[in-house]
């Protein structure tokens, strides 16, 4: 069992929620916890200077506010909604946070994830922890 669990979450995380809490919950150590963590991109500076100033900051709300609604009925787990490359700060998040477990769903690869890697094959060969993928 786990005591601090990871779970990583796509903005566009559609039903795949529900299965990753599931087995989180499963793998979760009596007391332990549960964060449920969405990276959104960093606005490129060349489109930020046409954006309001706190852009990245009210992208990071609406995505916290769509997650909490999607999780109003799993008080048991933490939100945390970051800025960066999804897959380095996963791996960074889970090294600063004392994660033990990262559980996260992974799609079926298309032809761009064999020359660039998924964000879950990038997060399976770099993470401090066991992970449970998904698919």
């Amino acid at each position: 069992m786990y005591n601090n669990i990871l779970v990583p979450v796509a903005v566009d995380h559609g039903s795949q929620l529900d299965d990753v809490i599931a087995l989180a919950r499963k793998l979760r150590a009596e007391g332990g916890s549960i964060t449920v963590l969405t990276v959104a991109e960093a606005i490129p500076p060349y489109v930020a200077q046409y954006l309001a100033a706190d852009q990245e900051a009210q992208t990071r709300e609406a995505i916290r506010t769509d997650l909490a609604g999607d999780l109003r009925d799993a008080p048991d787990v933490e939100i945390r909604v970051v800025t960066g490359h999804a897959g380095i700060t996963i791996v960074d998040y889970a090294e600063t946070h004392d994660i033990d477990c990262i559980v996260m769903q992974s799609h079926r690869p298309g032809l761009k994830d064999y020359f660039l890697g998924s964000t879950a094959a990038r997060v399976v060969r770099h993470a401090p922890c066991s992970v449970h993928v998904l698919r």
